[in-house]
């Protein structure tokens, strides 16, 4: 099997300890702070929707405000450690030569990313429009692009059985209600 030049592939990794690619100086520890900013504004949002909810006064506990807290609580808290990490390793960059055998220095790539960021972004803005079922099964579809799979069909079957099946249990099973959007009118 040939390596793949994507670092999440499998093949790229089996085998390999893998070292991050980092800048070093202001600009290094910038872009080491991205991924905590973004957890840290996730948890804000959260936090700003925790605090203007309209929750009933015979709410019992824990409530509809908890759960979300937790959450919000672990991205911060999550975010402070990514933060001191990446800054800690931005300002101790090690050399190309500091590689031990059976190490590989990898860096991000942004197309997949681009992929899974992009798919959740169209899952929250597709899925009132959608519904749960083909919207969960196109966010699907992009993860599995973004982490190297090509097969658009195979991926379409696995993302609208997996989709379908989740629905089907949180509707029928747990009694919640998903979604139902464009296939509204069959259930």
């Amino acid at each position: 099997m040939m390596p793949s030049n994507n670092p999440t592939s499998v093949s790229a990794t089996v085998g390999n300890r893998l070292r991050f690619q980092r800048g070093s100086g202001p600009r290094g520890i910038a872009k080491a702070l991205i991924m905590p900013a973004v957890l840290a504004a996730f948890a804000t949002y959260l936090l700003f929707g925790i605090f203007t909810m309209k929750v009933p006064p015979n709410a019992a506990f824990p409530g509809p405000q908890f759960f979300p807290a937790i959450i919000a609580a672990g991205l911060y808290f999550f975010a402070v450690v990514l933060g001191i990490g990446a800054v800690r390793a931005a300002l101790v960059t090690p050399s190309v030569d500091d590689e031990e055998p059976g190490e590989r220095m990898v860096g991000v790539d942004w197309r997949s990313f681009a992929w899974v960021a992009g798919s959740f972004l169209g899952f929250a803005f597709l899925l009132g429009i959608l519904g749960w079922i083909i919207a969960a099964a196109l966010l699907f579809m992009g993860i599995a692009r973004g982490f190297g799979q090509r097969r658009v069909l195979f991926a379409a079957v696995v993302g609208l059985t997996i989709s379908s099946l989740s629905y089907i249990a949180f509707d029928m099973g747990l009694g919640l209600s998903l979604p139902s959007g464009l296939l509204g009118w069959a259930f």
